[in-house]
């Protein structure tokens, strides 16, 4: 059953009105326009956890079909954005479930770049010291599960604070909340002194 959302509607999706008597074409014509915004993005955000690309579309086009079975439930939502995320990440769990793997994060060097850029290290060599000695996708998986998502969202997929609020239905001011909290844990995790957690 697909989660319940209470959040604010997202603001690309206000234009997507739902009424019992609107045609099936329009409605057809309404998740084309939402899918034709969102698709790229949950492809990108499903290949860093199903680890490739035959994967990912698989896992979007359960998502997209679950999504336009239920369009005008879908619609209904407060933020469809929010709704739709949710169902996606349902379906990476389904996958990963059903092929008995954890999430990766596939694209290395964005990930790397990624993590240098969130912890601010000061020098190369500290960074090449983390990299040969500690386990930064486990460091990254230990956070809990929506500092994960900012993360990801925010730093490997370079998604700004405002879309990554609207999908996962938060306030931007807690988006940066969880992104100053997740770098603090990783500091601690990876023992990396003199880190600067600021935005």
């Amino acid at each position: 059953m697909p989660p319940a959302t209470n959040g604010a509607q997202d603001v690309g999706d206000r234009g997507l009105p739902h009424s019992p008597d609107l045609p099936e074409r329009r409605l057809a014509l309404t998740f084309d326009a939402f899918d034709a915004r969102h698709h790229t993005l949950w492809l990108r955000y499903a290949h860093t956890q199903v680890g490739g690309r035959a994967a990912a579309e698989t896992v979007v086009d359960t998502t997209c079909a679950r999504l336009l079975e239920h369009w005008p439930h879908v619609l209904a939502q407060e933020s469809v954005a929010r709704y739709a995320w949710a169902i996606l990440k349902e379906e990476v769990a389904r996958w990963l479930y059903e092929h008995d793997l954890q999430p990766v994060l596939v694209d290395t060097a964005a990930f790397h770049a990624a993590i240098r850029k969130l912890l601010l290290y000061e020098t190369r060599d500290q960074f090449a010291v983390l990299q040969g000695e500690i386990g930064l996708y486990a460091a990254i998986d230990r956070l809990p599960e929506r500092q994960y998502d900012v993360i990801v969202l925010r730093y490997v997929l370079h998604v700004p604070d405002e879309d990554v609020a609207a999908y996962m239905g938060i306030e931007v001011a807690t988006v940066r909340s969880h992104v100053r909290h997740a770098r603090r844990r990783l500091a601690k995790d990876l023992d990396v002194r003199g880190t600067e957690t600021g935005e």
